[in-house]
């Protein structure tokens, strides 16, 4: 009877000690699960403060489009008329090129006295 309860305390004592083994590999992997969640939750406050972020630069982007398209007529609710900006742009080029022709005259004749 001795070996055998000699047997069975050794079987015990295998069997507490995997156990023991088995208790520390759940709580090994209960502390990866909660690092998984933790970190799954800070990824989402970070995706949602990213997403107010876009949102709130659309909105912005789209008031500075009302504002600009009111400012150059585009929009249609006064402003500035579009046929209005054509002329001046045009009118720009003609200024600025009539300025550089006249340059190069002053130029040329600076040069020759």
């Amino acid at each position: 009877m001795s070996s055998s309860r000699t047997t069975e305390e050794t079987y015990e004592s295998q069997n507490d000690q995997r156990l023991d083994e088995l208790h520390s590999k759940i709580r090994t992997l209960r502390g990866i699960t909660t690092d998984i969640y933790d970190d799954a939750e800070r990824q989402n406050l970070t995706l949602d403060d990213t997403n107010n972020a876009f949102s709130s630069l659309s909105s912005s982007l789209s008031h500075s489009s009302r504002r600009a398209a009111q400012a150059f007529g585009l929009s249609g609710t006064g402003g500035v008329r579009q046929s209005r900006i054509i002329l001046y742009t045009i009118g720009g080029f003609l200024f600025l090129w009539l300025l550089w022709k006249t340059r190069s005259i002053w130029w040329t004749s600076a040069g020759e006295v």
